[in-house]
């Protein structure tokens, strides 16, 4: 048994285990995009996408080819956008089949190793064959520069020769390990010089050889985030090519892969078609679809679209297939927006209860902001209680607030004050909550206008109203039309093409409607 079962994949295994979705950083990959692709393929929502004809039938070792091409461009993906991304270890659930498993085989080999070490004379079989990994570790650490090192590992772990030693009682295993620490410290990141400490404080053979595989674990780890974080600059030039060539193979071996993606931009389109007959003036109103969508194009249908994200069923609807694999992102920023919302309706609330007094005193907002925040936390999990939050926040709020006109020289709330404050929190609960839909038509407002001109170096000015939660709404913005712009940077000619279909048919129905009239 020449591995040494303790240590996670080497850093190359590791990289090949993230190609084959295996990597517990991207929440095992490979399993979640063929699971995203069951639930979002247009097979399995019948009744929720365009009719198409039947994807032609294609072989097991074509869907594995296509799933790992797939895999392939989420790690690219994962890297670029991600500027933390990192690759850890794996790590097993504590009472699963596989870690138990694991663990049993793990204890027979070092229990083995022990048992030969404990012979007379000691048998060193295991042993030779752990210190050739050892000095395989040691040698894949090193750039072509260093001939001096590569030559004093290859000199020091000659196998040929610690076998001979071995066969002749000669073998003093203790000073090659010394040496094997010490070349250790010389290749490790500063960071792990504790853990090489640690390794000289370890007097027992067979401990001390697991502590070694276990720190030169954690230093092929840092050899693959620093090769990661190496390339990452060169990824983001080509990913966007790369990506775009793996969706085109995966959509010629499934060619309804755009089911999903023609719905979503078609529903934009109507969408945005109704929003412009709206504003139309009202002796149009006869003509008014045509005025609509002939003015549509297919850069305002694409920003329609993203917006829609931004309020996506993620329960009962599937992602449109182009932004599958930055569907939690997407949601996680609808996620905050929906908390920025809350908190911005209940200081919008707030400072009309209180007047000019409190609209410039310092600090009040960020207080009141932070007050927020801690009580709506978990607000989306199914157990949160939106009414008893915000009741307790308008108890928070009404204290915040007599404290703060009390100390600035001004007379507290009354009660019935207080009681009218608070009521008017709590109303924020309520869907149709004229407040919370104004607020909230204003942060649409701002990010539409954001990605109109996103290619502007200054921010669009944030509406009326929005002032105290401006930081956090334009944070929120920029990392919102970052994910944007790369998703059409990539999947822009297929949009293209999508909407060019879509528009002309649209255009074609109004000049046949203006015919016939």
């Amino acid at each position: 048994m020449s591995q040494n079962p303790d240590k996670p994949h080497s850093s190359e295994e590791k990289l090949s285990g993230l190609e084959d979705g295996q990597e517990e950083s991207l929440d095992n990959p490979d399993q979640f995009i063929r699971k995203r692709i069951r639930q979002s393929a247009p097979g399995s929502h019948r009744d929720d996408t365009p009719k198409s004809s039947p994807p032609r039938p294609v072989s097991i070792e074509e869907l594995m080819e296509t799933a790992k091409g797939v895999t392939n461009m989420a790690l690219a993906h994962e890297i670029v956008v991600n500027g933390d991304f990192q690759i850890k270890p794996a790590e097993l659930p504590e009472h699963s089949l596989e870690k138990k498993v694991r663990d049993i085989v793990h204890k027979a080999f070092w229990d083995c190793l022990e048992a030969q070490l404990k012979e007379d004379p000691p048998t060193y079989d295991h042993a030779i064959k752990l210190l050739g990994e050892i000095k395989e570790n040691l040698l894949s650490f090193l750039l072509p520069g260093h001939t001096r090192l590569r030559s004093q590992i290859t000199e020091v772990l000659d196998l040929d020769l610690i076998k001979q030693e071995a066969e002749n009682g000669a073998l003093d295993i203790s000073k090659l390990v010394e040496f094997v620490i010490g070349m250790m410290g010389t290749l490790c990141a500063p960071a792990r010089d504790e853990e090489i400490k640690k390794l000289k404080d370890i007097n027992e053979i067979v401990p001390l050889f697991r502590a070694i595989f276990s720190v030169l674990d954690l230093m092929k780890m840092d050899m693959a985030n620093f090769a990661v974080s190496s390339i990452r600059p060169k990824l983001m030039q080509q990913s966007a090519e790369y990506e775009r060539k793996k969706f085109q193979e995966f959509l010629e071996k499934q060619p309804n892969s755009l089911d999903l993606v023609t719905r979503w931009l078609q529903e934009a389109a109507d969408d945005l078609a109704k929003l412009r007959c709206k504003m139309l003036p009202p002796h149009c109103s006869g003509d008014g679809a045509t005025g609509g969508a002939s003015a549509l194009c297919s850069t305002a249908v694409q920003n329609q679209a993203y917006l829609k994200l931004l309020k996506w069923d993620h329960v009962n609807r599937p992602f449109p297939e182009t932004v599958l694999m930055d569907q939690t992102r997407f949601q996680e920023i609808q996620l905050e927006l929906e908390q920025l919302l809350l908190t911005g309706t209940v200081l919008l609330v707030t400072f009309s209860a209180a007047g000019p007094a409190l609209v410039d005193m310092p600090g009040f907002a960020e207080k009141i902001k932070t007050i927020v925040k801690v009580l709506l936390t978990g607000m989306h999990l199914p157990s949160f209680n939106l009414q008893e939050s915000l009741a307790t926040i308008g108890e928070k709020v009404c204290a915040e607030v007599n404290s703060c006109l009390s100390q600035h020289g001004f007379a507290p709330f009354s009660a019935e004050r207080e009681t009218g404050l608070k009521g008017q929190i709590q109303a924020v609960a309520n869907p149709d909550n004229t407040i919370c839909k104004l607020i909230d038509s204003r942060i649409e407002k701002f990010l539409e206008n954001y990605l109109a001109s996103s290619h502007q170096k200054s921010l669009p000015a944030v509406p009326g109203g929005l002032g105290p939660i401006q930081r956090e709404l334009e944070e929120i913005a920029v990392k919102y039309v970052r994910l944007v712009n790369y998703n059409k940077m990539v999947f822009s000619p297929y949009y293209d093409a999508v909407l060019g279909k879509i528009l002309t048919k649209g255009e074609s129905q109004l000049v046949g409607k203006s015919e016939g009239s």
